[in-house]
């Protein structure tokens, strides 16, 4: 498995060095957080000189909010390969720690990112698979026959009863996105990505994240998800330039934040000075090495690919 990691490695880097992408790094620890409310950030802390008191720093979740600087900053196509941090994450397809790869293309929209990410993805697997193209829209009316832009909570809650999801009836859950996700979970991931690779898109405007909204009837997110034999190997999106907007939707974040009774985070007050300063139009996206040398393995849990999962480091 160390032979397979190292050389899932070498290709990857192989594959940026020849479309002319360059290897960077950024710091693993912040001043500043992840507001996402459904992700949790590892923290610790510094004394010495400059913090004589101590301060707090946020382990990174991922590499993207500095990497968006660079960009800024004039860094043209970047990719990083790096370990990243989440807490209440653990199961057989989640470590606390894990690797991830992550890239930013100055010029393109999500739709050329896909493109790339299957030429990525098929280059490394050990035979290429046919790509599959299918928007969160028309996968919620296929396997469970409802518009996912129009449904109310009250109706995807009732979809999750007659899907026969256990404890459904007794769940209450915040909102019909909450609904979303469990339904997105529970009942379509597994119909994804089997001998292909499936790319989720346009997501629901509510669930942007850092992605641009294309409006329309409905307005959607230009966001990407890509499977492959049913678990999500990569998160993209057309990206979000207006820092005006990013601060409103870290500040609704942290409502919600409060709302459940967890800590605030501080915003990247130094992401949203490069986002105002003019980040050029581009697209980027996170992928898991893990979980793809999973598939590259052929192996079922995300133990079996580290050298030392979270009860043996």
């Amino acid at each position: 498995m160390l032979r397979a990691r190292a050389g899932l490695l070498a290709d990857i880097r192989t594959f940026f060095r020849q479309t002319g992408v360059l290897e960077i790094e950024t710091p693993v620890c912040s001043r500043f957080g992840v507001t996402d409310p459904s992700i949790e950030s590892f923290t610790t802390r510094y004394t010495g000189p400059g913090a004589a008191h101590g301060e707090t720093l946020y382990l990174h979740t991922s590499p993207e909010f500095p990497m968006k600087r660079l960009l800024a900053a004039g860094s043209g196509p970047i990719y990083q390969i790096c370990k990243v941090f989440r807490g209440g994450e653990l199961g057989t397809r989640h470590n606390p720690e894990f690797t991830l790869l992550e890239w930013y293309r100055p010029g393109f929209d999500h739709l050329a990112l896909m493109d790339e990410v299957a030429s990525l993805v098929n280059a490394v697997l050990p035979s290429a698979l046919p790509v599959e193209h299918v928007s969160y829209g028309e996968a919620f009316q296929r396997y469970l026959g409802i518009d996912p832009h129009a449904a109310s909570a009250e109706c995807l809650r009732q979809c999750a009863i007659d899907a026969g999801i256990s404890d459904a009836e007794t769940l209450s859950l915040d909102g019909a996105d909450a609904w979303l996700d469990l339904l997105l979970t529970q009942r379509i991931e597994h119909h994804l990505g089997r001998e292909r690779l499936s790319f989720l898109f346009d997501y629901p405007a509510s669930q942007a994240a850092l992605a641009k909204v294309r409006q329309g009837t409905p307005a959607v997110a230009e966001r990407f998800e890509l499977y492959l034999e049913g678990i999500e190997i990569a998160n993209g999106f057309h990206e979000l330039t207006d820092a005006q907007e990013q601060q409103r939707r870290f500040e609704q974040e942290n409502a919600i934040r409060e709302e459940r009774g967890l800590p605030t985070v501080p915003m990247d007050r130094n992401l949203l000075s490069g986002l105002a300063s003019g980040m050029p139009e581009c697209a980027g996206v996170a992928l898991g090495i893990d979980r793809l040398l999973m598939r590259v393995t052929n192996v079922a849990s995300i133990e079996e690919v580290l050298a030392f999962p979270y009860l043996h480091a």
